[in-house]
Order: structure tokens, then C-alpha cells, then sequence
């Protein structure tokens, strides 16, 4: 049987193919895991208009072209790439698939592209990035079924982001329907999606599946609509990864003899368990990101909003803030929402971003100038892509610059929503971006993103979800073209909390704002299960100490800060010296802990986070060190046993690293099981961070 074997440096892939079958994905040895995958499902799979699927269902599998498609030929244009070319036999269209994939570490990021080379026009309805089976570990004969399988994913709301859960394949999510006796396959499949702009408004874009020895898990790098799906087939189980699809986002696209389309990419990534597995992930997160002084080296931002001005900053008030930040040792002085109106009721005039008057009497550039004296970087507050209904720029934006529907702009929440397909759209926003940077010398902005545009634009395109597509492609490429003209520029991904902080964002951005959760007690499930979502050095966690929290309190809210990138807030201003002195500390151990956090990988040494868990941890382990941050919610007599299984064996030295002015816990670790045993010693809420080193001298 013909065979391809793909071993980049990382990864081992094998491919089979006949004359008379497709091309299939038989084997993937990853992060010490190796999975033997049986030979049903096509390596692509597309749907059309005319030739949908060979049995009646609603997946993405099981495609008439997908069936038709044959090798053709591969090639090896890199050391780490591999693209493949298929193309159509015995159906009509005619078409060609190309197939690139980009190993890294464990990981494979794939591409599909179409063309249409036959001579009529063909109608596209869904084309995966990747599908596969789930195969068994190469190690055992066992043939494994969906009951051996737990999915691991995770939900957004706003304010409760990052809410993971594992849960058995089997049962109510697949029941067992005794298929064989029919002699087809399940009609149905395990199915998750985003509509509209909030790319990780509901599920996330990144999952896996999980049994003895193996762990899948993926991420489809996209900040638009998506869709992901798991089910059973002849012989095994399976995944599907694409992008917008026509049954779940009105996407399809006419393809007219020569025309390509290329899908969103997406990442997958093998492991011997969920700890591996995001290793892998991580590494390739790193790798696709665009480069930036800020990936290697986080900065410490101050942000005035949370829990302290909520959008109405005045000069007043900004000059008090700014001298507290600078004594605790930030780097960036971020202003937010509201620079920009006279009125406290600004939601729908915004477009022009032009700094007030009123809040600032004597101009902007007065505080500006502040936090640059304070040896500061200053930032602004930026939503870019939305323009007010009451908004001058409204008016004098030609209407196609707007995202519309047969001729009418969509309108969510008072603001219209900008076309980025559209030369004055993007003309519009470089101006704005060019004139702050000129003009005040802005070197951060927090790009914000408050409502949902919805399935997408009529105008110049096949369907609605095809023009959001091009939209949203063309954002990436506004980014990119800023970050061009500014490369020391730092651009946050905010979007309402975290309602798109997607691969593809996070790629063209230095950081995301993991939440707008306000209540200190609700936010450590958010941040400590953010690196299974991102980088470590991406997570940018609140920390907003008050001075009417007790030591413990604030404590509490600074480890969360701690557990990714730190991101300050809350009245520094009016808090009493031994206040601040603790917001210092916590300033200087987050900037000893960003020396080396970009070559981090987390772990959750408790399991993931639970909304309602008393007991929360997170840990990020580095060449020299694993810190680890603990969060007790509620109190009790009885501890927490964190276990780091590659640990054990290891003599380690466990350091409290922050706070360095209130009662350690108990803190014991036992190298014959890896576990490090913790108990509360203080009132609740409290948390501490703790670093484990080697008791060894290095050698």
C-alpha cells in the first residue's frame, strides 16, 4: 500500500493512499505519545452545491468530493513543511485540494486550498483544515471506542471566562446507538461553533480528547466563525476541524475555473496526557506569533478602569494614579475608556477618537507628558472597529465602508460596524492609530471590542458568511500593517473581557486581557486556566488591590496578577505605605517572573479549575524553576495535595516568592510522589506563590 512518511523534527506523520481510495492520516507520533489511526476518514474533506455528502448526515465527514479526492503528489519545501496535492476522479467539478502542514514540536498546523480546475463554476459549502481519526496508542492491540475517550473543552461568557470541563465521550454525548446492525454510520456528531465577530463568545475554538497514553488537542486559528466536531465512524472515532461553514454561518463561496479558496488554519497537537499535549501547543503558539520585542521580554502595565475610574478619566484624577504607578515600578500607563468624550454617556458617539476637552482643560497631552516624566509608557483605550450612531465619522464614511445587509448597515448596541474589506475603512483607522502615535507618542493601545457584527456583510461577495470572512481576514491584515509602521508599538486584545481571544488575534497581538470579571473571588478559575488557552506571557490577569482590603485580600488579588502576565489596577493612590509597598513587591516579583515566563509551559497540578473549586492552582514549570500559584477561596482545616508527576524523584526547595510580609502556609514537598503538600495557615480568601527549585547544585 503506497505511504508517505513525514518525520520534521517533533513529529512523525504517515500517509496511505490507493488508486482507488483518498489519502488518510494512519499514524502521528507526537510529545511521547504515539497513535496508530485507522484509515476511514479522508485528510480533507469539502462540500459543494451538487455533491454533498455519501450518506445523509450533518457533518463534515463523509463528503462525496472528500471520497473522490486521489494523491496526486507531495513535496518537502522546508525542513518542518509538507504539502500534498489531490485532485477529483470520477466526479465532476474538477477540482485540486492542496494541503500544507507546518511541524513544530510536537505540533502541525494545516492549510487546505481548493481550485477549481474544471470549466464551470462550483459552489463551496464547507472545506475542513484537518480531519482525522482518533487511532489507538501504538504501545497496546486495543482497538478504542468513544467510550474510552473524554472531551476536555472549554466555554466564554463574559465575566466567566475559561470554564473547562472533562467529561466522557460516551453517554450523553454519544450515545451508543448500535450503528452496525444498519450497516451505516451515525448520522450525528459531538458539534461546537462560533457565530458572528466574538470568535470565543460561547465554546472555544480549542479542545481535545483524552484517554490512556494519548491526548489530542486543537485549536482553530480563527477570529470569526468556526466549527469542530467529534463522532464515530467505521471503525473509529473522529475530529473535524473548519472554519465557517454554509449550514452554520451562511458561508459559501463561487469558485469560477482557476479560482482558489484557502481555509482558516488550524493546529493539533499529540501527547501522552493534557500536560504534553499543551506543551506541544505552546511551542507552536510561539512560533506562529508575529515577532514583537514583547514576546520575549512583558512589560508592566497599569490600567486605570477596573475597580477604580470605569471609564471616566479626568485630569484630576489621572495625576494621582500616575505618580502611584511609577512608584511601584510599572512600565506602561494605560488610560482607558472615556478619553475621548466631554459626556459620561459616550457609548454612541465614539469613532473619531479625538481627545476631550473638558476632562482634559488643558489638553491631553498634560497627562500624557506626566506618565512619560514618571518614566512610563503611555497607552490609550482604542475600539477601533465599531463607530457610534451619533458619530460624525458615521456621516463621513461612505456607506460601503460599514458592514451592511441589503443595503443597510448592521447596527448592534448603537454602534455601526466597520467593513475592514474597505479602503476607507482601513484608511480611517491607520489615521487614527498614525495621529495618537504622532501626535502623543503612544506606545500601547488596549484594542476593545463590545459588540457582536453577526453573520457577516451582502455587499460584493456570495454570501454573508464569505464577506465576514474577508473582513475578518482583512483586520489581520490592518495589524499587521500597524504593527509594520509601529514595530514598537503594543497592541492588547481585549475584546469585551475575552470574547475573541483566538489564535489569530493572539498571533497579531502582545497580550489579552483574560477578563472584566471584577469580583477578586471569581477571577482565579479565569486566570488560572488561561494557559490552556493561550501563552503564559499573553494571560494578562487582573490584579486590583484596594485600600479597603484587608493584607490577605489584596494579597489574593495580586498572586492572580502573578499566575500569567501581570496587569495592575485599582486606587495605589490612596493607599497607606505598607499598602503599596505590598503592590511593589508584587510589581517586582511579577517583573523576576517575566525574565523567563516566554519559555514556560503550564500544568494545573489540581486539575483544571473548577468555577465553584475552593482549592485552585496553577503552575508554570521553566528550565531552572516551576512556579506555582494556590488560591484558597474558602478555608477549611484540611489542605490541598498538588502533584507534579514529572517531578517526582526530584529533590526540591520550596520558596514563598510572594507575599514576603505575612505568615507562610505550610508548604511540604515529597519527592517519592511528586506531590506538594499545602495547608492554609491564614484567614480566607488568601493565596500564595510559591517557586520549587532544585536542592541540587547545578552543575
Amino acid at each position: 500500500m503506497p505511504q508517505i512518511d513525514w518525520t520534521p523534527e517533533g513529529v512523525h506523520l504517515e500517509f496511505r493512499h490507493d488508486e482507488d481510495r483518498p489519502v488518510r492520516l494512519t499514524r502521528f507520533v507526537g510529545q511521547d505519545a504515539d497513535a496508530c489511526i485507522g484509515d476511514d476518514v479522508p485528510l480533507v474533506e469539502v462540500l459543494a452545491v451538487g455533491l454533498g455528502h455519501t450518506l445523509a448526515n450533518d457533518r463534515l465527514v463523509q463528503s462525496s468530493i472528500g471520497a473522490a479526492l486521489r494523491y496526486r503528489s507531495h513535496r518537502e519545501p522546508a525542513e518542518d513543511t509538507l504539502t500534498l496535492r489531490l485532485a477529483t476522479e470520477g466526479i465532476t467539478p474538477e477540482l485540486e485540494v492542496h494541503i500544507e502542514l507546518r511541524a513544530v514540536a510536537g505540533a502541525v498546523r494545516a492549510v487546505t486550498t481548493v481550485q477549481n480546475t474544471g470549466a464551470e463554476p462550483v459552489l463551496l459549502t464547507s472545506v475542513t483544515s484537518w480531519a482525522s481519526g482518533l487511532g489507538r496508542d501504538a504501545s497496546t492491540s486495543k482497538q478504542l471506542q468513544a467510550s474510552d475517550w473524554s472531551l476536555i473543552e472549554g466555554v466564554n461568557d463574559w465575566l466567566g471566562e475559561g470554564r473547562w470541563s472533562t467529561r466522557p465521550l460516551r453517554g450523553a454525548l454519544l450515545p451508543e446507538l448500535r450503528e452496525e446492525l444498519t450497516g451505516h454510520t451515525p448520522r450525528s456528531a459531538v458539534t461546537r461553533t462560533a457565530a458572528g465577530t466574538w470568535s470565543t463568545g460561547g465554546h472555544l475554538p480549542v479542545a481535545g480528547l483524552s484517554t490512556a497514553g494519548l491526548t489530542w488537542l486543537w485549536e482553530i486559528e480563527h477570529n470569526g466563525p468556526w466549527r469542530w466536531e467529534i463522532g464515530e465512524h467505521v471503525s473509529d472515532c473522529y475530529f473535524a476541524l473548519s472554519g465557517p461553514t454554509d449550514r452554520d454561518h451562511q458561508w459559501s463561496v463561487s469558485l469560477e475555473p482557476g479560482d482558489t479558496f484557502t481555509t482558516v488554519p488550524a493546529t493539533v497537537a499529540l501527547g501522552r496526557d493534557l500536560p504534553t499535549a499543551v506543551a506541544a501547543m505552546t511551542a507552536a503558539r510561539r512560533r506562529n506569533r508575529l515577532p514583537h520585542a514583547e514576546n520575549t521580554a512583558p512589560t508592566i502595565v497599569f490600567n486605570d478602569y477596573m475597580n477604580t475610574l470605569d471609564g471616566d478619566p479626568t485630569t484630576a484624577k489621572l495625576l494621582p494614579l500616575i505618580d502611584a504607578a511609577a512608584q511601584v515600578g510599572v512600565d506602561t500607563f494605560c488610560i482607558d475608556a472615556g478619553w475621548y468624550s466631554d459626556s459620561p454617556d459616550w457609548w454612541d458617539t465614539v469613532g473619531a477618537w479625538e481627545p476631550s476637552t473638558t476632562r482634559f482643560p488643558n489638553g491631553l497631552a498634560e497627562v500624557i507628558d506626566a506618565i512619560r516624566d514618571a518614566g512610563m509608557t503611555p497607552g490609550l483605550w482604542l475600539e477601533p472597529e465599531v463607530v457610534g450612531v451619533g458619530s460624525p465619522i458615521a456621516e463621513s464614511l461612505p456607506p460601503d465602508a460599514f458592514l451592511q445587509r441589503r443595503g443597510h448597515r448592521v447596527e448592534e448596541h448603537d454602534r455601526y460596524h466597520l467593513d475592514l474589506r474597505h479602503p476607507a475603512a482601513r484608511a480611517h483607522l491607520d489615521a487614527v492609530v498614525d495621529r495618537l502615535v504622532d501626535e502623543f507618542g503612544i506606545g500601547y493601545f488596549k484594542l476593545d471590542y463590545n459588540i457582536d457584527g453577526g453573520p457577516g456583510t451582502d455587499r460584493d461577495t456570495d454570501s454573508v458568511g464569505a464577506g465576514l470572512l474577508d473582513h475578518n481576514r482583512a483586520h489581520l491584515f490592518w495589524l499587521e500593517g500597524v504593527l509594520a509602521r509601529h514595530p514598537d508599538l503594543v497592541l492588547e486584545n481585549c475584546a469585551s473581557g475575552a470574547m475573541r481571544m483566538d489564535a489569530a488575534m493572539l498571533a497579531h497581538t502582545q497580550l489579552q486581557s483574560t477578563s472584566d470579571q471584577q469580583d477578586p473571588l471569581l477571577y482565579p478559575p479565569i486566570a488560572a486556566s488561561a494557559g490552556l488557552a493561550m501563552l503564559p506571557e499573553q494571560a494578562a490577569n487582573w490584579a486590583y488591590p484596594q485600600p479597603d482590603l484587608s493584607p490577605e485580600e489584596n494579597t489574593f488579588t495580586l498572586v492572580t496578577g502573578l499566575a500569567g502576565r501581570f496587569y495592575l489596577s485599582g486606587y495605589l493612590n490612596k493607599m497607606t505605605v505598607d499598602q503599596l509597598a505590598r503592590v511593589r513587591d508584587a510589581v517586582a516579583t511579577a517583573r523576576s517572573l517575566h525574565q523567563d515566563i516566554a519559555d514556560t509551559v503550564p500544568s494545573w497540578p489540581l486539575g483544571l479549575p473548577g468555577w465553584t473549586d475552593r482549592w485552585i492552582a496553577s503552575a508554570r514549570h521553566g528550565a531552572d524553576r516551576t512556579i506555582v500559584s494556590v488560591w484558597d477561596r474558602e478555608g477549611g482545616a484540611d489542605g490541598a495535595e498538588l502533584r507534579f508527576p514529572d517531578l517526582a524523584g526530584h529533590d526540591l526547595h520550596v520558596t514563598t516568592i510572594f507575599p514576603h510580609d505575612l505568615p507562610d502556609w505550610q508548604a511540604e514537598w515529597d519527592a517519592d510522589t511528586g506531590t506538594l503538600s499545602v495547608r492554609n495557615t491564614v484567614t480566607t480568601p488568601t493565596a500564595r506563590t510559591f517557586s520549587l527549585t532544585s536542592t541540587a547544585p547545578s552543575a
